[in-house]
């Protein structure tokens, strides 16, 4: 399994912006997307984007126009460009790198998360 850690959490104000990091240590050969899924207290964790080995991207409803989830191949990073944030936003944000390897079998490695916190 590879390690998996993310960055760049904090608190700010509505409105505010923040740039998440995935920084994935393991096997790259295997990954078939990526994707930043969040947390609230109190609620299930729910996906938020995603990013396949393609470059093709999809976001949840909630964050479309505001949050752009990239990647930089070289720096084996992904990242969660964060805008325009509300109070709704606050969670703990967590990365899952999804695996798919040749003989077809799938997993993913997940990362501690960082927290982020929005004021109104």
């Amino acid at each position: 399994q590879g390690q998996v850690e993310e960055s760049g959490g904090g608190f700010v104000q509505t409105g505010g912006s923040l740039k998440l990091s995935c920084a994935n240590s393991g096997t790259i050969l295997s990954i078939n997307s990526v994707s930043w899924y969040r947390q609230a207290s109190g609620k299930q964790r729910e996906l938020v984007a995603s990013i396949t080995i393609g470059g093709a991207t999809s976001y949840a409803d909630s964050v479309k126009g505001r949050f752009t989830i990239s990647r930089d191949n070289a720096e084996n990073t992904v990242y969660l460009q964060m805008n325009s944030l509300e109070p709704e936003d606050t969670a703990r944000y967590y990365c899952a790198v999804h695996h798919l390897d040749f003989g077809g079998s799938r997993w993913t490695d997940w990362g501690q998360g960082t927290q982020v916190t929005v004021s109104s």
